[in-house]
């Protein structure tokens, strides 16, 4: 460092002397609060030194390094992404879900290392992002996502930008490399005050810490990444050149003793009842760490033994992740509300004493039809067993029969529909209800929430709490009445100003030329979603064309058959098509395909096929299929040796193996919207 400070002619002595120290005290105070959690400095005063660090590195370039504490804070947008081979294989682990299979590993350890003792490191598994991170010389060359284990993206801008992780190790016995493997993660406390931010904003919120994790580091912007306060913790190692330690629990100690952060929380046991002791204790003191864990990972702590354990074609043999169940709660039913769908099903909804759940409050949960109620013998009043299906989701899982004392009442589904009073019918091949009413106002909320939403006609303004004032009020009791209302009509309506009035009105303007596929899309005909509507459209070209077709030659379209060309065609020709049709049509609603003029630059996509797979952060699913529809492209749900692109997010599945089976194209999220010709969204 001295002979790069020694290089710049331009700065004297004292500035050399000044952005040393600061380098120094903030690197300094960074292993404080991350790694140490004893701050000694406030917030505002480390950012001041940043600040500073910054200005001069800015007025005197030559005095900036490559572990400069300023290359946190993010530099300029990067291009894209380039797949980097790991030095050695990031294999995935074996799971367990009880104390059996974990017995069975040890055994199988006995057998492989007969006659030897052996010692056990076990240590809570964060529910992160697996990172590898290389650092030649004790500096930091390389952050790499897991990729397929053999190869990952270079993240490099990004994962400097993560806290506490050191740019240039320091102290003693630093080897000439080490690959350090570990997880990249968000504090709950961070994640939940992002969430309150976006809903404020009245913006989407993210799912959970994980994926917005992973989208995080794949983010085009390293400032941006900087902002989200992400952070990591080293959990093994790959390469290594030097001194090795002998066992892994001196590995982390000397990550430690480095400046990597390690989680303090692993613990060495001389047998595997020790660690099944430890792994009953985590399983309740899990919910007081402040980010998630989904298990605790048992691992053979000495590294020679890990060497003549080796791996299989998968996974290590030397290793063993013990996955906890999903966290239940006992509560009770305190009744069953039915929600009435677009196309009047009935979905019985159960209302719940409040109850703490894998940290949030839980007072909802589906009970999806007829069926789920009557196997699980679920009734209002019983004490029931609820979860989170992948810590997502309230899932009921399961009734208490010997919690009832007699006043519980079973559930049957109505005669009569609750808000029209029409007549409900099951459905003659599932276990739903419906209700059969052609005026049905909970139907027709739903309808329009459909018809409005950003993937059928966009209309600005036009969202759940608005469609309650219109429905209630008699405003509109169809969709195309949409379309007759004037401005002075809504500012009579309670809470709806002359602005809120105003924009309204033009949205269901503009509404008007989304084209005939998004229309279909809207009207709630049943199996009729964005993308058939959408290829349906881009076949016949007009309503016109579509009218004249017969039932058997809708059905002869790929992707329609049978069910979805009768559907269709009962409604097209139909009391209540034939009637929406005609209205739309006459209120200037576009009847044709909609034509897409592509950006400069784009290339022609007609005829290629995408195939979706896992979490797209930052890009909602229908709007990546829309989007692909646009340029004439098709949407896929499953890979053949035709699919043109495999666009692949975070905890993408089998179909991603198979694209690299069959050799085609995979494309992560920032290819496929540079492709696209689209920017980053924001």
């Amino acid at each position: 460092m001295a002979d790069l400070f020694g290089n710049d002619d331009k700065a004297d002595e004292k500035t050399i002397k000044r952005a040393r120290f600061i380098q120094s005290e903030l690197e300094r105070h960074n292993e404080l609060y991350y790694t140490r959690a004893k701050p000694e400095i406030s917030d505002r005063e480390f950012d001041r030194l940043m600040a500073e660090l910054s200005d001069l590195e800015r007025c005197f370039p030559l005095i900036a390094s490559p572990d400069s504490p300023t290359h946190r804070v993010g530099g300029k947008p990067v291009d894209g992404f380039v797949q980097v081979a790991h030095r050695t294989p990031m294999l995935s682990i074996d799971n367990s879900y009880d104390e059996q299979m974990v017995h069975e590993f040890a055994n199988r350890l006995g057998k492989l290392l007969p006659g030897q003792k052996i010692e056990f490191v076990v240590e809570p598994k964060i529910d992160g992002v697996a990172i590898s991170a290389t650092y030649e010389r004790g500096i930091l060359i390389l952050g790499a996502t897991r990729g397929d284990g053999e190869k990952g993206d270079d993240i490099t801008t990004n994962f400097k930008t993560v806290r506490g992780v050191p740019l240039r190790l320091k102290g003693r016995n630093i080897p000439d490399l080490v690959e350090v493997r570990g997880e990249v993660y968000l504090e709950q406390a961070d994640f939940d005050a992002i969430n309150a931010n976006r809903t404020g904003q009245g913006e989407e919120t993210y799912a959970n810490p994980r994926n917005f994790t992973a989208g995080s580091l794949k983010l085009l912007d390293p400032k941006l990444c900087a902002s989200r306060k992400l952070r990591f913790f080293a959990h093994g190692v790959g390469a290594f050149e030097g001194t090795s330690p002998k066992t892994h629990h001196e590995m982390l100690e000397a990550f430690s003793s480095w400046g990597i952060p390690v989680n303090p929380h692993y613990k060495v046991h001389d047998n595997i009842g020790g660690a099944l002791a430890e792994i009953g204790k985590w399983n309740t003191l899990r919910t007081e760490l402040p980010y998630q864990t989904d298990g605790v990972v048992v691992k053979v702590d000495n590294l020679e033994q890990r060497m003549k354990l080796g791996t299989t074609t998968k996974a290590p043999r030397w290793v063993i992740a013990y996955k906890f169940a999903a966290e239940q709660a006992r509560t009770r039913l305190v009744a069953i509300d039915l929600q009435i769908g677009k196309l009047g099903t009935l979905t019985p909804v159960a209302r719940l004493d409040p109850v703490q759940l894998a940290g949030t409050k839980v007072s909802n949960a589906s009970l999806h039809n007829a069926d789920f109620i009557s196997t699980k013998d679920i009734r209002i009043g019983d004490m029931i067993v609820v979860e989170k299906a992948g810590e997502i989701i309230p899932y009921v899982v399961r009734s208490d029969p010997g919690s009832r004392n007699g006043t519980e009442i079973p559930f049957t589904f109505p005669d009569e529909c609750p808000v029209c009073g029409a007549p409900v019918v099951r459905n003659p091949v599932g276990a739903f209800y419906r209700c059969t009413g052609t005026d049905c106002s909970a139907k027709l909320k739903r309808r329009l929430r459909s018809f409005a939403i950003r993937s059928a006609m966009d209309i600005e303004g036009l969202g759940s709490e608005t469609i309650e004032l219109l429905v209630d009020h008699g405003l509109v009791k169809s969709i195309p009445d949409l379309f007759l209302m004037n401005q002075e009509q809504l500012e009579c309506l309670p809470r709806m100003g002359q602005l809120s009035a105003f924009n309204l009105v033009e949205g269901i303007k503009q509404c008007k030329s989304r084209g005939l596929g998004r229309l279909l899309a809207g009207l709630g005909i049943r199996h009729i979603g964005e993308s058939i509507a959408d290829d349906l459209t881009r076949r016949v070209g007009s309503i016109q064309n579509l009218l004249v077709l017969t039932e058997i030659e809708i059905a002869n379209f790929q992707g329609m058959g049978p069910e979805r060309a009768h559907s269709l065609f009962d409604w097209l020709h139909g009391a209540e098509g034939i009637t929406t049709i005609a209205r739309l049509k006459e209120y200037g609603v576009s009847m044709e395909a909609a034509p897409f003029e592509p950006p400069p630059g784009f290339s022609d996509l007609a005829g290629k096929t995408f195939v979706l797979t896992g979490t797209l952060e930052g890009l909602d699913r229908d709007d990546a299929e829309r989007f692909i529809r646009e340029r004439g492209a098709k949407a896929s749900g499953s890979v053949s040796r035709k699919t043109s692109y495999v666009v692949a997010g975070e905890a993408a599945g089998s179909k991603l193996d198979k694209a690299r089976e069959l050799g085609i194209p995979i494309l992560d999220k920032d290819a496929f919207l540079a492709l696209l010709g689209l920017s980053q969204p924001g």
